[in-house]
């Protein structure tokens, strides 16, 4: 088995056991018994369990952002790139919903990672808003007045938070698509009706 394929799997399979177990009740033993490895093999590859949640972290990371740019390059009207970009993000609840979870909550209770971890994968990916924002200032669309800075961040923070809800609760009340459709119009158009603003 090559090294990349043999690394994945051992990610694949603690992504799985994380899910299950949570990181911090989760052993190495665990993830080695789930990828059908020895125990030291894992330490051919990873240093620790915190290395594992790195490295999956960096991975789909990676994964995402050329998916999300991959749709986002046939479209050009930045309100529906605005669009793409929710749906791409919520959907990654339905198509990898193991994988959301880690993500979502085992990644948030690591203080070391939360302190100590810059990730350059994931300010890519969410300055994919801010460059479809500054098309969209650009192209007169979007407000000029506006930082993309900022409206990066509170984009993704609702996303994010309608995330958290998908994972917690069972059975969600809204769709992952009208929840794309809802975020991106109260974004683009705010809560006021067009004939009072």
């Amino acid at each position: 088995m090559r090294i990349s394929d043999k690394h994945q799997k051992i990610t694949q399979a603690a992504v799985k056991v994380f899910a299950r177990k949570g990181f911090f009740n989760a052993r190495i033993s665990d993830i080695a018994k789930e990828a059908k490895v020895a125990d030291g093999t894992i330490y051919l590859y990873f240093n620790n369990k915190y290395d594992i949640l790195i490295s999956m972290f960096e991975d789909e990371i990676g994964k995402t952002i050329l998916q999300v740019k991959l749709q986002l390059d046939k479209e050009d009207d930045p309100r529906k790139m605005m669009e793409i970009f929710a749906c791409h993000h919520l959907q990654l609840l339905e198509d990898k919903k193991d994988l959301a979870e880690v993500l979502q909550m085992e990644l948030r209770q690591s203080n070391k990672f939360m302190k100590e971890y810059r990730n350059k994968k994931f300010i890519e990916y969410i300055d994919i808003i801010s460059t479809i924002v500054k098309k969209g200032q650009e192209m007169g669309v979007f407000r000029k007045d506006l930082l993309p800075g900022i409206v990066k961040r509170a984009y993704f923070g609702a996303l994010d938070e309608m995330s958290r809800l998908w994972i917690l609760t069972p059975k969600p009340p809204y769709s992952l698509t009208e929840t794309a459709k809802q975020i991106s119009d109260l974004f683009l158009f705010g809560l006021i009706e067009p004939e009072l603003a």
